[in-house]
């Protein structure tokens, strides 16, 4: 067997393992963060345990950080209340970002984690099969519900050579964006086999199946071997170790090379991560903003790569440049071997243990700028500026933009630093959380403290037999979940408040879409929405589902849609539904009256829409019977509760 395979045969609870058909997975290890952990531990509590059930599940706060008023301490404390509750490990702001530190302290090979947070397949790296989901799945794997998806389709991807000169593992994931598009991944494992492997750290390993979830992948993943082995060493966790390797004549679905003594380095051009062009093309472009971090490209060696670049020069006056370390341990460690001192002395300013500028929380560029990023999405206005245009580039890369304020030919630079080992001396992370009490007794007597911010979990509907909507919404391709629920210091912070939070959707794609929503659901009618290939793509956050559930949208017509928010629209009691005729898009117009007879439905079917000035349009959707049956529960807490109620 092949190594996701061997996985997800040892976790399998429901379902065969052929492509397509549903399977239903056991989670070892689950994780949230504060911008969907607030809601994530609500779902939780609504269904009345008293301890999680999973081998290991941690609350990290690390998105929203700024506590401007009261809403984010708030929701902090809360966080930290429900962890100590419940029996989770808590990780307080500032302590770093929730992948890193994942991978630093609890991550396993050999193990399933499920996030609710689209990169959770950083942990990828470490032969973990990790998954991001919505918050309403973990919190149900959290209660020891079988976590449910498509069985996916695994795809060798054979390394052979070694990176060569300036290029670093980002430069490997852009090639292969370059190559198969953010949609390329859909329905998928890309697993990393072959020489070419070892030749990659741990952390290297993490950026590239990080960024995975670009390409819309299920999951990434590289074998557990000696490279893993020495990084839990240096760790302090040799014995979480153990070795994963995929069999010698392992089947895969399909199969695919990547050399990389070729890769040179790369650039995502504005505004999706696929749009992929060697750095060379666009020496000259001036920067107007440098920023290093992320859950991508925030460990000890891509920031002391940084340092060694940078050391003993100054960045262009002219180019405002920033880092945010990945975790205290690599501050720390930074720190201890001067690096530090030399990012300082060049002119860095140094940020938070944060996700921070990466979903515009703080450090946005300046308006109609260049801002260079090692992060993982340059979605259109996710920087908190809407009309700046975002490159996404491996470290280095970022360091050379900030020295000379412009991109330039790699051929230019000079000889690359050499790669770095661990220091004789790592500090240990461990001690920067906050443990549960071991006895549930004990537990039991902590106080879940709330703020006002926090909204009791609205009680939602069963799907009509008759569906009469409106057209309230028609949008193109690439929807982004920042498209549909923007994210931002401002927003986020209502995270907890879902009727203030749905005041916002598509607040910066139309200003008119909730007013309309409004009046739609006035006058009894469902919302529904019409757009065009991979909607829902990017961020994992279920509030681009949950808040338009909320305005009263019902259903989603679509060209195609992306993974997870496909499933949070399941899980939330909204429709997806798929064009059977692509051309049928065009002749669909906002403002139309739509009728839907959802009684003549069935799992996996086609069905008629009527739609006024149009006609009949002919749907399919895609769904499991157990899918089918949540969307007519009215969602997947509604199906969850009828079910241990009987």
């Amino acid at each position: 067997m092949n190594i996701a395979h061997k996985i997800i045969s040892a976790h399998l609870l429901e379902g065969d393992m052929i492509p397509g058909k549903e399977i239903g997975l056991r989670v070892d290890q689950t994780l949230t963060q504060d911008a969907t952990g607030t809601m994530a531990w609500l779902q939780f509590e609504a269904l009345g345990l008293t301890s999680v059930r999973t081998e290991l599940s941690v609350s990290y706060v690390d998105h929203n950080t700024l506590q401007m008023g009261f809403r984010n301490p708030d929701d902090h404390r809360f966080l930290r209340t429900c962890a100590q509750r419940f029996g989770a490990v808590y990780s307080a702001p500032g302590t770093g970002i929730c992948h890193q530190l994942h991978l630093e302290n609890f991550a396993r090979p050999g193990r399933i984690l499920l996030g609710s947070d689209s990169h959770t397949p950083n942990a990828g790296g470490m032969g973990c099969l990790a998954m991001g989901a919505g918050g309403l799945s973990v919190a149900l794997a959290m209660a020891g519900e079988p976590y449910s998806i498509p069985m996916p389709r695994v795809v060798k991807v054979y390394l052979t050579g070694r990176l060569q000169g300036w290029a670093q593992a980002k430069d490997v994931i852009l090639h292969m964006l370059s190559r198969l598009s953010v949609k390329g991944g859909v329905g998928r494992i890309f697993e990393y086999c072959g020489p070419g492997v070892a030749t990659l750290s741990v952390p290297e390993r993490a950026t590239i199946t990080n960024m995975g979830a670009e390409l819309g992948a299920t999951g990434s993943l590289f074998p557990s071997d000696e490279r893993t082995r020495e990084f839990l060493r240096q760790m302090g966790r040799e014995d979480d170790w153990e070795p994963l390797y995929a069999d010698e004549g392992s089947q895969y679905d399909e199969e695919m090379e990547v050399d990389l003594s070729s890769i040179v380095p790369l650039a995502a051009q504005p505004h999706m991560p696929d749009r992929v062009v060697p750095v060379a093309e666009l020496d000259g472009l001036r920067v107007d903003q440098v920023a290093m971090g992320s859950c991508t490209n925030s460990s000890y060696a891509d920031l002391h790569l940084v340092a060694e670049t940078l050391r003993g020069r100054k960045v262009c006056p002219e180019t405002d440049t920033c880092m945010a370390p990945g975790s205290r341990q690599v501050l720390s460690m930074l720190t201890e071997e001067g690096s530090l001192t030399s990012l300082l002395e060049s002119g860095v300013r140094l940020l938070e243990c944060a996700c921070g500028p990466c979903i515009g929380m703080g450090s946005s560029p300046v308006s109609g700028g260049v801002s260079v990023r090692t992060f993982n999405r340059n979605f259109e206005g996710r920087s908190g500026t809407r009309d700046a245009r975002v490159y996404l580039v491996s470290p280095v890369t970022a360091a050379q933009c900030a020295l000379n304020g412009r991109f330039t030919d790699p051929a230019t630079w000079g000889e690359a630093p050499a790669h770095p080992d661990f220091p004789a001396h790592i500090p240990g992370g461990r001690h920067h959380f906050l443990f549960p009490a071991e006895t549930e007794e004990e537990r039991a007597r902590v106080e879940i403290l709330r703020g006002p911010n926090i909204v009791a979990l609205e009680t939602f509907e069963s799907l009509p037999a008759l569906l009469s909507g409106e057209v309230t919404l028609k949008v193109g391709d690439g929807i982004t979940t920042d498209h549909i629920m923007p994210a931002g210091a401002e927003i986020t912070a209502l995270r907890s408040n879902v009727p203030a939070i749905a005041r916002h959707v598509f607040s910066r794609t139309d200003e008119g879409f909730v007013a309309r929503q409004d009046k739609a659901k006035a006058e009894g009618l469902a919302g529904v929405i019409v757009a065009g290939e991979n909607y829902g793509q990017g961020s994992s956050r279920e509030h681009a589902a949950l808040a338009p559930r909320h305005l009263g949208v019902r259903a989603v017509l679509a060209k195609s849609f992306a993974r997870i928010h496909r499933a949070n629209l399941i899980n939330f009691g909204i429709l997806p539904l798929i064009f059977v005729d692509g051309a049928d898009y065009e002749r669909v117009m906002p403002g139309s009256a739509v009728r839907l007879d959802t009684s003549s439905m069935a799992a996996g079917g086609e069905a008629v829409l009527t739609i006024e000035g149009v006609g009949e349009v002919v749907v399919r959707n895609d769904l499991s019977e157990k899918e089918w049956g949540v969307l007519k529960a009215g969602g997947l807490l509604n199906a969850v509760r009828a079910r241990r109620a009987e």
